[in-house]
């Protein structure tokens, strides 16, 4: 990977990291349906100002659905229903290994026993995790992990979306995002009618506060726009076994930024779970380079 792709990895890192403290800030004043389409609006504003990306329509309403409303409809709603900021920014990197595992079947991608021993290792700390759920306050709880699992599955499935695109046409990551967003703003919309009526969702977007529109600005512009442009542009050039697993260190910047933003502190069981998650990436990722060392 050149220095220019690390450096883009970095920032998806660090605001993807940052990502799952705004989040629940936002959902203080609104509700996840509302939240998603107001963030997919925000990030479908340059439409005027970019070119639909030649691929064929099934591609962008496929990521549209996968990333926009299966991703962050469940991922909105598990924070909502108990789900910790911290604890979230750790489970939804299971997405490196739904992405592994898909990939070999779908994209026919060739995989390593490192990459095996690294998502058994970070399958014992999951179920850690999710053990260690509770319904106190500041706690996890089971359905808010369960549906973060859920969003962590729509994201591997979006990966290979953008992955199988770039084998149909060479795309502009960023235009590929724009109009991808449109995707999912009808849904969440529909979908919070349909849970709240239209009143109330009149009046949470009428009454939004500073709070809720710098998390709508945020998670728009930045986790959406910005980071996922690199993302897909990183998908585009390189295997999706070597890029995917990376996104395993979001964790270090999500548990710093919920213990700083809202005091969360993972039980000793969690905290044993998000290192077996951690050292996961550190096998998939460095077991071939030990291996060729030992041999040599």
């Amino acid at each position: 990977m050149s220095r220019g792709d690390a450096l883009r990895l970095a920032a998806v890192i660090l605001i993807w990291g940052l990502n799952f403290v705004v989040m629940k800030l936002g959902l203080q004043g609104l509700s996840p349906f509302v939240m998603g389409g107001l963030r997919f609006c925000v990030a479908a504003l340059p439409l005027l100002l970019v070119r639909p990306p030649r691929l064929p329509w099934r591609y962008l309403l496929a990521y549209g659905l996968a990333q926009g409303l299966g991703q962050f409809g469940l991922l909105f709603m598990g924070l909502q229903l108990g789900m910790t900021a911290g604890m979230a920014s750790v489970v939804m990197q299971t997405q490196a290994f739904f992405t592994l595992l898909l990939a070999m079947p779908l994209l026919h991608e060739r995989t390593r026993p490192a990459q095996w021993l690294g998502l058994t290792v970070a399958l014992a700390g999951l179920i850690a995790i999710a053990s260690a759920h509770g319904q106190g306050p500041g706690q996890m709880s089971l359905i808010g992990f369960v549906l973060t699992l859920g969003a962590a599955l729509m994201w591997a499935v979006s990966n290979l979306v953008g992955r199988l695109a770039a084998r149909v046409a060479d795309y502009e990551p960023f235009n590929f995002i724009v109009w991808t967003s449109l995707v999912p703003i009808g849904p969440f919309f529909a979908l919070a009618l349909w849970q709240q009526g239209a009143g109330e969702v009149g009046a949470q977007i009428l009454q939004i506060d500073a709070r809720g529109a710098a998390a709508v600005l945020y998670l728009g512009l930045l986790a959406t726009l910005l980071a996922y442009s690199l993302w897909t542009r990183l998908l585009k050039r390189h295997p999706a076994g070597r890029v995917v697993p990376w996104s395993l260190l979001v964790p270090v910047v999500g548990l710093w930024a919920a213990a700083a933003a809202f005091g969360e502190r993972p039980l000793p069981l969690q905290w044993l779970g998000t290192a077996a998650v951690l050292a996961g990436l550190l096998i998939n990722q460095a077991g071939a380079w030990f291996a060729r060392r030992l041999r040599a």
